[in-house]
C-alpha cells in the first residue's frame, strides 16, 4: 500500500507493467515513485509481485540475493515501517533498507480471491 509515512504527499495505484524506483520522498520515508516524479507515492497492494534491479552491493552480500531478483510486496510486521519486500529467500527487509534508486517493476498484481471475484460477477449482473 503506501505506508503512513507517506500519507502527506499525493499518491496513486499502482499500474502492471509499469517501472517505478525506491524514492526519497522530502519527509525522509522512502518509497515507490515514477522515474522524475518524486511528488506522487505510487502504492503498491500487498502479495504484488515485483521485479527489482539495481540492489546494491551491500545489501546483495547480507542478504544472500543478486542485482536483480523476483520478489513479493508485503506487509512487515514489526519495526516503524509497515511497506516492505520479501525475496524468494525468504528475507524480508522494508523499503527504507532498500535505499534510493532500485528500480522496480510491477510484474503481477494481486489476485482477488475467488470468493470476492465472485461476488463482484453477481453484483454487476443483479
Amino acid at each position: 500500500m503506501c505506508d503512513y509515512s507517506l500519507e502527506m504527499y499525493a499518491s496513486r495505484p499502482a499500474r502492471e507493467a509499469e517501472r517505478y524506483v525506491t524514492t526519497r520522498f522530502p519527509s525522509g520515508s522512502i518509497g515507490l515513485a515514477s522515474p522524475g516524479d518524486c511528488t506522487t507515492a505510487v502504492c503498491v497492494q500487498y502479495d504484488t509481485r515485483l521485479h527489482l534491479e539495481n540492489i546494491s552491493s551491500d545489501l546483495q552480500g547480507r542478504l544472500g540475493v543478486k542485482s536483480e531478483e523476483d520478489v513479493v510486496f508485503a506487509r512487515l510486521e514489526h519495526g516503524a515501517y509497515r511497506d516492505g519486500i520479501r525475496f524468494a529467500n525468504g528475507k524480508e527487509v522494508s523499503l527504507q533498507l532498500l535505499g534510493s534508486g532500485v528500480g522496480a517493476t510491477l510484474v503481477e498484481t494481486a489476485k482477488k480471491p475467488a470468493v470476492a471475484a465472485r461476488r463482484d460477477i453477481l453484483e454487476r449482473v443483479d
